[in-house]
């Protein structure tokens, strides 16, 4: 992990990782603010790693919506991850603890937990 905190806006459909605005785990809540963390897989082209983000129970369909998850095949043997979400309307059932992990093989490499105020 190179980077965690606080990011600029991402845009989902490019390769590029979003610029790090503040290396931070709390984070001051707004609609649109970006929040995640890096990390830099070396020699791992053609592996894949896994990922859950565990956040704050909110509703989506009627339901509560379960953890985050997927994952993300590496390309190359320098390999860029983010992971990360941004917050959405309505503000406040976002606010609370999100923790994001990601696996590889299933163990744990990368894990922060951020608090969103």
């Amino acid at each position: 992990m190179y980077s965690y905190g606080e990011y600029a806006e991402w845009n989902r459909e490019s390769r590029e990782i979003p610029k790090i605005l503040d290396f931070t785990t709390e984070i001051n809540a707004k609609i649109g603010t970006e929040f995640g963390y890096v990390l830099h897989i070396k020699n791992g082209k053609g592996e894949r790693l896994e990922y859950k983000i565990d956040h704050p129970p909110f509703i989506e369909d009627g339901k509560i919506r379960p953890p985050f998850t997927g994952e993300q095949f590496i390309r190359t043997n320098d390999f860029e991850f983010y992971l990360g979400d941004c917050i959405w309307e309505p503000l406040e059932d976002k606010l609370g603890k999100w923790e994001l992990t990601t696996y590889y093989q299933g163990k744990v490499v990368a894990h922060k937990i951020f608090e969103l105020k």
